[in-house]
């Protein structure tokens, strides 16, 4: 294992479409908020996977808890199932408008566990893709060290245990406050601008700056 960063910054993809609703609400919703409430959204995940995350996948640390009650967040841009958008041809996913759309939303681990403790909200990390069977739950920020940190950061996932590894995951129950959102993160200057009028309205205004590397 790589030394943990000082400052984890834990980020979020989502379709655009999806910033105003975002910025105008309490912030992003966990699926089993977003199906109790009926809300419509511009979905892009595998809805397999979601179906498992929402009925089988137990938060070990939480155990009366499942993985689709949490917002999920990775511990890198560029992940891998942005490039599963990015190549369009998943047999699982419908969404095949391609990487251009998706924006990242960044936020700062510590300072959300710093939050939720103040609401005694739960959290959680993975050491893989929350969505399997084998992955294994924290609750400890010191325990950031039991991450594959070399495998978060590659650029290269082609090996098995480099691709389960970069899958990490950051978990908020329920909701994820809009205002923990610190960047949103575009793929050039065109959805950037798009994006600040998306959230022009809302009364807090995360920094909003075009990262190429971010994307395939």
């Amino acid at each position: 294992m790589t030394l943990v960063p000082d400052r984890p910054k834990i980020y979020h993809i989502t379709h655009l479409d999806n910033l105003p609703s975002i910025a105008a609400s309490t912030g992003l919703v966990s699926d089993a908020q977003r199906i109790a409430s009926n809300l419509s959204c511009s979905l892009v995940g595998m809805s397999t996977i979601k179906q498992r995350r929402l009925e089988e996948i137990a938060v070990t640390c939480h155990p009366t808890t499942t993985v689709g009650q949490y917002v999920p967040f990775y511990f890198c841009p560029r992940s891998i199932m942005l490039y599963i958008l990015h190549r369009g041809n998943h047999p699982e996913v419908s969404y095949r408008a391609g990487q251009q759309p998706i924006v990242h939303l960044q936020a700062d681990f510590h300072q959300v566990i710093a939050w939720a403790t103040s609401q005694a909200q739960a959290w959680a990390f993975s050491s893989g893709n929350a969505g399997s069977y084998l992955t294994r739950f924290y609750n400890d920020p010191t325990q950031l060290s039991e991450l594959d940190w070399e495998a978060i950061r590659a650029t290269d996932f082609r090996d098995a245990k480099t691709k389960e590894g970069k899958q990490a995951e950051f978990l908020l129950f329920d909701v994820f406050p809009w205002t923990l959102i610190e960047k949103i993160g575009t793929i050039n200057a065109e959805i950037a601008a798009r994006a600040q009028q998306a959230v022009a309205i809302a009364k807090y205004q995360p920094a909003i700056a075009v990262e190429p590397t971010w994307y395939f």
